[in-house]
């Protein structure tokens, strides 16, 4: 490649590796390779490389940047000025000795995997909703289709440092969801996001992970194997080449993207300044619901959660109350309860029942002392909860007969 461009050259153009006469790489004037290109060159959060992007396309973006000529007010679009195209150009210009799309491609596909960029059939629908803020390409590991593991699904997330009750709860919620057919989105991060997933591949239901590096990296090291697994069962995905460090900033970009290509986002555990509070609040900044798990009111853990509740989040405590937030349940849900002996008596014969001892038989009249009610009534009263199995007489008295109790409680 040609030398870089002398002394009298300011900003970017000092970084340039492009002297005159230079050829482009061949991959600028491919369109997909320049949209890939693009991905390495901008940070997540760089608007302004998404409108510089935009106006122009890749290819010609591209050919702008690696040009010497200065930046004139003529070329700047809306939103541009050229202070602010010159501060850009040189941020862009200082990755363009990294940047080679084709050999990032050539990484991937050794692992298996695909890049998937907007107008592609694996799009997911929701990153239109953030509005400038898409992605630049996803790079994708694993054999479920993107775009449709998105249609119906739910974001999973919450803090790093768990609980063993946050943990317990985001397994059942990925092990309902798939049991649902559902997709469960996470982070792969450690804490919830780590159980969420586990929960959904023990189920064999689909489970997406959106990284903060690319996808050949394993972060956290200690989730190797859970990473391995994802690409074998789901899909990772992340926008970031391949090769690409975990970085703070980059965290925060990442949680945009799985708040937008999730049906609805559930906050399992969050302290008061979690991350996965931002989450929360990017979905419905653009309309998508969120719910929120309450913890103990003691726990610190469980205070962002909680504070999403005293706002809009939903409450939810089960899968099936998460999945109401895609709107494909019933609004309210009816549980089914087992039904009890009593169910269906009428007041006298709940308030005679309430007067009749457990074990020593008692007399009529006893009863009408401890019931409040005429003698007539408690006779009454006690023929019909004869008739219901719920009364014995014995010895000239009465007693409550023996009840097997019915089981209780969720998942019994």
């Amino acid at each position: 490649m040609a030398t870089a461009v002398g002394r009298r050259m300011t900003g970017w153009q000092q970084v340039l590796p492009l002297g005159a006469g230079a050829s482009l790489p061949r991959w600028v004037a491919d369109a997909r390779l320049a949209q890939l290109a693009w991905s390495r060159l901008a940070e997540p959060e760089d608007l302004e490389a998404r409108r510089f992007v935009g106006h122009r396309g890749p290819s010609a973006a591209l050919e702008r940047l690696a040009s010497p000529a200065p930046v004139s007010a003529a070329e700047c679009f809306e939103g541009e000025s050229v202070e602010r195209l010159r501060r850009g150009l040189a941020r862009w210009a200082s990755r363009w000795d990294q940047t080679d799309p084709e050999r990032d491609l050539d990484r991937l596909h050794a692992l298996g995997g695909r890049v998937v960029l907007p107008g592609d059939a694996e799009w997911p629908d929701g990153l239109a909703l953030l509005d400038g803020d898409e992605p630049f390409a996803l790079w994708v590991r694993g054999p479920l289709d993107l775009a449709a593991a998105c249609e119906r699904s739910i974001a999973v997330v919450g803090a790093r440092a768990a609980t063993a009750y946050g943990e317990r709860i985001a397994s059942q919620l990925g092990i309902g969801l798939g049991d649902a057919g559902a997709t469960t989105i996470s982070g792969a991060a450690l804490g919830i996001d780590g159980a969420a997933h586990r929960g959904a591949l023990a189920s064999g239901g689909p489970t997406v992970a959106v990284l903060a590096c690319g996808v050949d990296r394993a972060y956290p090291p200690s989730h190797a194997a859970l990473l391995r697994a994802l690409c074998e069962e789901g899909l990772v995905v992340s926008e970031l080449p391949p090769g690409s460090s975990p970085m703070k900033r980059r965290f925060l970009q990442r949680n945009r993207l799985i708040a937008a290509a999730a049906g609805a986002t559930v906050v399992v555990e969050a302290g008061w300044r979690s991350g996965a509070l931002s989450t929360a609040n990017r979905a419905q900044m653009i309309g998508k619901p969120i719910g929120a798990v309450p913890g103990p009111i003691t726990s610190p853990s469980s205070e962002g959660c909680h504070r999403l509740l005293r706002r809009e989040a939903v409450c939810i405590t089960d899968a099936s109350e998460a999945l109401q937030l895609l709107k494909i349940t019933r609004a309210d849900p009816e549980r089914p309860v087992p039904a009890r002996p009593h169910d269906g008596l009428s007041d006298l014969a709940g308030r005679v029942l309430d007067a009749v001892p457990l074990l020593d038989p008692r007399s009529a009249q006893s009863i009408v002392g401890a019931a409040g009610l005429p003698l007539e009534e408690v006779r009454a009263g006690l023929e019909d909860l004869v008739m219901h199995g719920l009364v014995v007489p014995e010895g000239g008295g009465w007693r409550r007969a023996p009840l097997e109790e019915p089981p209780t409680g969720r998942g019994q």
